[in-house]
Parts: C-alpha cells; structure tokens; sequence
C-alpha cells in the first residue's frame, strides 16, 4: 500500500498544469468483443466470498457496452476531468466448496462486472506538433455479481445456487497518448492505468484509430475501433488470480 501511495503522490506533484486554452466535451459509446484468460484461487480465509477453490474461465466471446466522456477547460491547476463506463461478463467453472454443500466439481459460474473509472488528469501536452499527453489518476470502481450454479447436480428436484456481490476501488496511474495526423481528421492513441505494489498488478490498456468526420459547425462525429486488455495478477492472503480479458472494440463518438 505504501508503494502505491508513493507512486499516486508522485503523480500528482508531476502532473504540472499545461491545460487547454478552450473548452471541449466529447463523447463515445460501443461494444467490447472481449475472452477471459486465466484462473483465481480463493482461500478458506476470504473476506470476499464463502467460495474456497478455484475459478477457471472458459473463455468464451463475450460483448460487453461500454461508453466514455471528458472534458478540458482552460483554468489553471484545476484538473481536467473523464468518466468511464463498462461492463464484463465471464462465463466459467468453479471447483471447491461452500459451507452447506458438499464439494463439487466443474459448477458453472458466470461473472458479471461494471467498472466505472472516475479519472482527473491534467494535459502535459495539448495537440502540440500533433501530439497530446495526458497524466492523471484513475480511481477504478468495480461492482461484481457471481453466481455458482448447480450445486448439487445429481438431485433434479433440488438444485441450488450461490451468489455473491463485491464493490470495491482500485488505483491506478493514468497514462494516455494521441498523435493527430495532420490534414485529416484521422488520429492514433493509446492509454493505460496501471498500478502495483510488487505483488500484485492491474493494469487496463487500450489502443485505438479513430477517425473524426469534419463539415459539421458545432458537434463533430466520429469513429473509433481499438484493442482492449485487463489483466488482473494479484497475489494476497485471501485470493491468488491470474486472469486477463481482451479483445477488439468498436464505437461511435461525438466531439462539441
């Protein structure tokens, strides 16, 4: 906990205010064409769930929504601001036990998640020779439903489930880069948030092309498809995981 205090303070004292000098919002909205990757391992010592075994995703397509929005202004020292959305839904099998129920194997599981990432950041460059760099901090929350099914396959009459509900917040450095080709209305970006403390790293990529179309006075439309990936390695007391998820993503935007 010390290390990632010590890395959000350092970027907050390195995020030097080098803002935009104009107000801008834009906006965007599409689908995630996401696969899990990977297993967690839960402890009988758990504070997050009655479930002592292993998860395994299946690794099946999945589309999750998700959309986004920021907003720039030109008032010094005061962050600029974007807010995030999105869900995840995984599908997989549970081994182990809950107190109740005899051990099972192979249980199906599902997953769902919705991820609201709540980001101020401030701009170290703002469409300079083309280029932008944004540096802030992500304060990630998650909201997660899982449902262990067919808990007690040999009985048709009397086949229950177990589900479990946590919210909690992750965070993480916040890191994004764009190059606007000039002359077009074509541009590449890329950003991360990430964070560890040498046991455990989170991280939540993405890279993009979009492509804004141009001729319209106020509100600018535009394009956007990407590649996606999170990846969840913690090692703690109650849960040992190492699953990602990824895929291509597509959407529309709006610039005003």
């Amino acid at each position: 906990m010390k290390k990632i205090l010590s890395i959000l303070s350092l970027v907050s004292l390195c995020a030097v205010s080098s803002q935009a000098d104009f107000l801008r919002i834009e906006a965007g909205a599409g689908a995630w064409m996401d696969k899990g990757n990977g297993s967690a391992r839960y402890t009988k010592n758990s504070d997050i769930t009655d479930f002592t075994g292993t998860y395994t995703t299946d690794g099946n397509d999945q589309t999750d929504f998700y959309v986004w929005a920021l907003f720039k202004h030109p008032i010094p020292l005061i962050p600029n601001a974007r807010v995030e959305y999105s869900t995840l839904t995984d599908e997989g099998k549970a081994r182990g036990s809950i107190d109740g129920f005899r051990p099972f194997l192979k249980a199906p599981t599902t997953v769902d998640m919705k991820e609201i990432d709540l980001i101020p950041y401030y701009n170290l460059l703002d469409n300079t020779m083309w280029i932008t760099v944004d540096l802030g901090i992500d304060l990630k929350y998650i909201m997660t439903d899982s449902t262990i099914k067919s808990l007690i396959p040999s009985n048709p009459f009397f086949n229950p489930s177990y589900s479990n509900s946590n919210d909690f917040w992750i965070p993480l450095v916040y890191i994004r880069g764009r190059v606007q080709i000039p002359e077009t209305g074509l541009g590449v970006e890329s950003d991360i948030k990430y964070i560890t403390d040498g046991d455990s790293t989170i991280y939540d990529i993405r890279i993009k092309a979009d492509y804004t179309f141009n001729g319209f006075a106020s509100v600018k439309p535009g394009l956007e498809v990407g590649y996606r990936i999170q990846k969840y390695d913690i090692d703690s007391d109650n849960v040992i995981s190492n699953i990602d998820y990824s895929g291509l993503y597509v959407g529309a935007m709006l610039k005003f």
